[in-house]
């Protein structure tokens, strides 16, 4: 019985795929390792930012006045605003890869040997959890995250006047 990764491995075609076809390719698999590689660059860029106006929160908090509840408000709503456009970021990129992985898979049909199509079916085609799980599901979450602690960070101010005042 011949497995679905063997059937991904078996050169359905009798002809050879041309040297031009095969450039192609490889170029198109750049191009989708460049798109990875742009998405963990503004990953850690976010990561920087909401780490930053995290810590000038905490600074911030040693002043009194006007300046600080403008700061109190303006950081954690950057932070909050930054979070969701970073979300929004995180799930642009993996549409982008996903479309670019099944042209992927598309062009590894006329290939004598389909890599990603075996790498795929290897992780049941992500059906298996404990085989696969997305990147994009762990990566996801983080920006939400940031999120809670902005909302935390915005709103513990009112929080800490209100239990002065009734005192």
């Amino acid at each position: 019985m011949v497995t679905k990764i063997e059937k991904a491995l078996i050169n359905e075609l009798s002809e050879e795929p041309s040297a031009a076809a095969i450039e192609q390719y490889k170029l198109y698999v750049e191009t989708a390792e460049k798109n990875s590689s742009r998405r963990l660059t503004a990953n850690s860029f976010f990561l920087t930012i909401n780490t930053g106006l995290s810590a000038l929160m905490g600074y911030m908090t040693s002043f009194k006045g006007i300046d600080s509840v403008v700061a109190q408000i303006a950081v954690p709503a950057a932070g909050i605003i930054l979070s969701y456009f970073w979300y929004r970021l995180i799930i642009s990129y993996r549409e982008m890869n996903r479309a670019k992985f099944k042209v992927i898979h598309e062009m590894e049909e006329k290939l004598p040997f389909r890599a990603f199509e075996a790498e795929w079916e290897a992780v049941d085609r992500g059906k298996n959890p404990k085989k696969y799980r997305p990147y994009t599901n762990i990566e996801s979450a983080v920006p939400w995250v940031f999120i809670a602690i902005h909302v935390l960070l915005l709103i513990a101010p009112l929080i800490n006047g209100l239990a002065c005042h009734v005192k």
